[in-house]
């Protein structure tokens, strides 16, 4: 392992700026909307923005449970806004934005975990957006069958659900989920629409093994899944979970190789990946 010290070059970016950067940061203003882009300082904001990509964070800006890695704020959130989806839309039309990654907080004190919020805007930019495909990143919904059946019957281009990290590790990193439960997700998820393309991402550099990791791999893979990305864990703040190294590009590669022969079809694993990271 490479013990943390100064961040190395290869996690490097420029802050993205310009005509494009501040056009999208205005729409997005104007309608009330937030971004992992931004919210989650993602280092590819600038090349996703420039693609005609974004990731949109529905369902407000508190989460109930409290994830160690996350620096979305936990507590007590407000009622879903019923015109957020338009928004969405309107905002998606605007820009001409041709992927677009709805993905939320987690809602575990709405009966159905915010699943039709997530139904209702894949309809509004169905209408409005429609040369966009769209991508939900959705929760685990407390393992309800029902509220999956919700956003699968929205028939989303891509169904994304996260694992994150190895099971080892979850008592530690994400408090409240279950990693049994999240590969249930998406195994139930793919009987309910054969076909529909599945996708996981984690993180690396949380003390995982290469062993836990290829482990993790072949889970996904017998759940149905045969997108996935990897990229480095990077702490919020000094409060969150530590890191505990920085994991080498010549890893990720090696990640990238064995995903590819386990057989995942699209593969993104590099050091500044993230999930929803030129998605497709």
């Amino acid at each position: 392992m490479n013990p943390p010290g100064r961040r190395p070059e290869w996690l490097k970016v420029r802050v993205p700026s310009g005509e494009k950067a501040a056009e999208v940061t205005g729409v997005l203003r104007r309608h009330g909307l937030r971004t992992v882009c931004r919210d989650a300082l993602c280092p590819n904001v600038g090349e996703c923005w420039g693609a005609g990509t974004a990731t949109v964070i529905l369902l407000g800006d508190c989460c109930t449970r409290g994830c160690a890695f996350c620096g979305i704020r936990t507590g007590v959130p407000g009622p879903p806004d019923p015109g957020e989806p338009a928004r969405v839309a309107r905002a998606a039309a605007e820009l001409s934005w041709r992927h677009v990654v709805l993905t939320s907080v987690t809602r575990d004190d709405l009966p159905d975990g915010g699943a039709a919020h997530f139904a209702a805007a894949v309809r509004a930019l169905r209408e409005s957006a429609p040369a966009a495909a769209v991508e939900l990143l959705v929760p685990d919904f407390g393992g309800s069958g029902e509220a999956l059946r919700t956003v699968v019957d929205a028939a989303p281009d891509i169904l994304a659900h996260n694992v994150e990290t190895v099971p080892r590790l979850y008592p530690a990193v994400r408090r409240g989920a279950n990693y049994g439960r999240s590969l249930s997700l998406l195994r139930r998820a793919a009987a309910m629409r054969p076909g529909m393309p599945l996708k996981s991402g984690i993180m690396a550099g949380l003390g995982e093994t290469e062993e836990e990791v290829a482990g993790v791999f072949r889970d996904l893979h017998a759940a149905g899944c045969r997108l996935l990305t990897v990229g480095q864990y990077l702490p919020p703040s000094r409060g969150h979970f530590p890191l505990v190294e920085y994991v080498t590009p010549e890893r990720f590669d090696a990640y990238a190789a064995l995903a590819r022969e386990i057989g995942f079809r699209d593969v993104r694993s590099a050091p500044l990946v993230r999930s929803s990271y030129n998605p497709g």
